[in-house]
């Protein structure tokens, strides 16, 4: 079975380096134009859509696809407990918050309050098992990451053995319970007028 894996668009608080996690955060002004410049390539315009219940990845899936998606809630994005709303860079400067970048994380990490990398893949592992078909999913960058992190045999220890852009569809293979990556990611197309 084939599930491609894309980001979200834009929200304010991306722009500002905001933790979002399980905050409903919508897309930024001018963000769903953007978006409705693109389009699923295929074969992902035919496959089942699925998506977090998080209004900014709704939003991104009905608008590049021009169908309502189904939603997951085990594909919400990672609980960052306390560091939630607060700004990545103002967390990493300072050595008492406990923030670590994610090349430090480990599948364990916790921060304050929080779930680990560990924690979420349990529920986005559970929600792959009950697909049933090619599915696309629309989602959040932890999400994607922990999901990447399977399918490349990264521990969280170290640089990532990929990065996660926008508007690019990330290609898995699950088979007999085993999941793998395509070599590259399949941008999204320009939408015809």
């Amino acid at each position: 079975m084939r599930v491609g894996l894309l980001r979200h668009g834009k929200t304010d608080w991306n722009r500002l380096g905001i933790l979002q996690g399980r905050t409903d955060r919508p897309l930024e002004p001018g963000e769903p134009d953007r978006l409705a410049t693109l389009a699923l390539p295929p074969p992902w315009d035919s496959a089942d859509l699925l998506a977090s219940p998080l209004s900014r990845a709704r939003e991104t899936a009905r608008i590049v696809s021009g169908k309502t998606p189904t939603t997951d809630p085990r594909l919400t994005e990672m609980n960052f407990g306390t560091f939630e709303g607060q700004s990545s860079a103002a967390l990493s400067a300072d050595p008492s918050s406990g923030f670590r970048d994610v090349e430090n994380w480990g599948w364990d990490y916790r921060p304050p309050g929080a779930e680990s990398p560990r924690e979420v893949w349990t529920r986005v592992s559970a929600a792959l098992e009950a697909l049933e078909r090619d599915t696309l999913i629309v989602c959040h960058l932890v999400v994607m990451r922990v999901t990447l992190a399977v399918a490349h045999g990264w521990n969280f220890d170290g640089p990532m053995p990929f990065r996660v852009k926008r508007d690019r569809i990330y290609g898995l293979t699950i088979e007999d319970e085993r999941l793998t990556a395509d070599a590259e990611p399949v941008r999204l197309v320009q939408r015809c007028a």
